[in-house]
């Protein structure tokens, strides 16, 4: 018992030092980062975790207000986890809900402050969406809209030339189309296809699995107030400059829209180099199906005749794939911007991906097949995204079970994981896989009611706001400790000190150690391959479909809480 007591006044003491309530009223440093939390906070009744690195008894969680300790825990025996090398111990505390401001205390350090709290993802889901606009090419942002990050307009893609991997008879190469609108894509200004899909149909997905609760979003931006949802009225932007994207003679869609080579840290407006229109695909054609078809059903109670646009455009592109099924991209001599290709990879799941979302919408048949195993949502890859949508509308016991087993294999990884998470392998925008996962997990719970698969996207959630072993939460201006220096054009060369929040960031990547330097990235462990620096695109750019996948999994917990 005595021994007991000791160790909560020591915990207790570490606290008062912690929040800065020390005798001498001195101020205090950073607490370490030996306790690894959510900074942003939890939902009262949902899953709460946080790791402790280093040897500790027990575990306290004391209000910062009333400096009162709340709550006391056990920890999780330590286990090794070969991602970061470190010994890791659980503190679940679950069972504790009372919303307010807190710290949580072990061994000898107390963790960043965090919120429980019913509406502790709000703020952080409408940034995320706010980002967005940010990215809009072919307009001014305005004052009124963008606050410090206003700026002049640029690209407006009017005069967009048709590279010789994309010319046609009706299109000869250095024809000018127009393809004003959409986002940039990542760190630089470039328009892409591909990736556009994957992000519009997540974000049009957690608009058809929560409605009510993506509905109810307001952004600030300059279609806040009209009829349609500031969530569909910003995925909208985006597709106004996909339908441009088709040729309107075949139906078969130009893979994406940039200058030949990536420009320097540069703000839009002074971007001039001239721009084209890359070669068809097959991904980049299917990819738009799928997005336009899902498209005619979600702003069909909006806009009747976008709707009907979105459907003729699926079907005719639908046409084109039929006689073009295998058409790879290829990245030409003198275009030296992000290839999105996938050499010999085939193309049975965006098939999947397209004929489904055009059977949801039409209630004709289209034919595909189910790729089994289905694989964690990427750009890559859409089939698990369209079995969601394709359960979220009717039983298909086929689909069903495939789901099911992914979702399986991945409540199974994370109930074992020293790091409480789904996920222990890092590569290029190793965030994404965290928050794909995730997103998987909520439409499990979703379907099926499970507690247990909620939890588990919880936790991994938790990864992205700061529960990892770099300490930092992987969204912009989100959290106590997080990334500055981002790999993102407009805010290195917008000269405000802030990059632009709501970003997601790539995260830990072992597999790209060049872009600092050979000898930048200091420690072995994938789970630490980051660094908060402008040079390291390898963890520290932005993209649209990483921010997507964040819109998705931010709604639904809130949602489902």
């Amino acid at each position: 018992m005595r021994k007991q007591l000791s160790y909560v006044i020591t915990l207790t003491l570490i606290f008062l030092v912690v929040v800065g309530c020390n005798p001498a009223g001195q101020a205090v440093s950073e607490p370490e980062n030996t306790i690894h939390v959510n900074q942003l906070g939890y939902l009262p009744d949902g899953h709460k975790s946080a790791i402790i690195i280093g040897p500790s008894e027990g575990f306290l969680i004391v209000d910062v207000d009333s400096k009162k300790i709340v709550h006391t825990g056990e920890l999780s025996a330590p286990q090794q986890w070969a991602a970061s090398g470190e010994d890791a111990r659980i503190a679940d505390f679950s069972s504790f809900s009372a919303p307010g401001n807190y710290v949580l205390i072990a061994g000898g350090s107390g963790s960043h402050q965090f919120e429980i709290s019913r509406d502790v993802y709000s703020d952080v889901a409408k940034a995320s969406i706010k980002a967005f606009y940010f990215h809009r090419a072919s307009t001014a942002l305005d004052e009124k809209y963008a606050g410090v990050y206003a700026r002049t307009a640029g690209h407006p893609d009017t005069q967009v030339g048709i590279h010789a991997s994309a010319a046609s008879e009706s299109r000869p190469e250095g024809t000018k189309i127009s393809a004003p609108k959409g986002w940039y894509d990542a760190g630089d200004f470039g328009k892409y296809i591909v990736n556009s899909a994957i992000t519009v149909t997540t974000m049009m997905s957690v608009f058809e699995h929560y409605p009510e609760k993506s509905g109810m979003i307001s952004t600030n931006i300059p279609e806040s107030g009209d009829e349609t949802p500031d969530l569909l009225d910003e995925i909208k932007w985006n597709l106004d400059w996909m339908l441009t994207m088709q040729d309107p003679q075949d139906g078969g869609v130009y893979h994406k829209l940039t200058t030949k080579s990536f420009p320097g840290m540069i703000m839009p407006e002074e971007d001039t180099e001239p721009r084209w229109i890359v070669m068809k695909t097959t991904p980049a054609t299917l990819d738009f199906v799928a997005s336009m078809a899902q498209a005619s059903r979600v702003y069909k109670p909006y806009d009747s005749e976008f709707s009907e646009q979105c459907l003729t455009a699926a079907l005719k592109a639908w046409e084109w794939t039929q006689n073009n099924m295998e058409v790879y991209y290829t990245q030409p001599e003198d275009i030296h911007t992000g290839a999105y290709d996938q050499p010999g990879k085939g193309f049975k799941d965006e098939k999947f991906w397209a004929a489904t979302e055009l059977s949801i919408t039409t209630g004709e048949t289209y034919e595909s097949e189910i790729p089994s195993p289905l694989l964690v949502p990427e750009w890559r890859d859409g089939a698990a995204l369209a079995s969601m949508n394709l359960l979220n509308y009717q039983e298909d016991e086929a689909v069903k079970k495939v789901f099911f087993v992914l979702a399986d294999s991945l409540l199974k990884a994370q109930m074992a994981s020293p790091y409480d998470v789904s996920n222990d392998y890092f590569r290029w925008g190793s965030t994404s896989d965290f928050l794909n996962q995730a997103m998987i997990l909520l439409y499990a719970y979703k379907a099926s009611g499970e507690k247990a698969y909620k939890d588990a996207a919880q936790s991994t959630f938790d990864w992205v706001l700061g529960k990892n072993p770099t300490g930092y939460s992987f969204v912009t201006g989100f959290g106590q400790k997080t990334a500055k220096h981002i790999h993102h054009r407009p805010s290195e060369g917008d000269a405000i000190a802030e990059p632009q929040p709501g970003w997601v960031i790539g995260g830990p990547n072992p597999e790209n150690k060049e872009d600092c330097g050979e000898d930048a990235y200091t420690s072995p462990y994938p789970a630490l391959a980051y660094m908060d620096q402008l040079c390291s695109y390898a963890t520290n750019e932005i993209a649209i479909n990483w921010n997507g996948v964040f819109v998705y999994v931010a709604i639904a917990l809130d949602a489902e809480g």
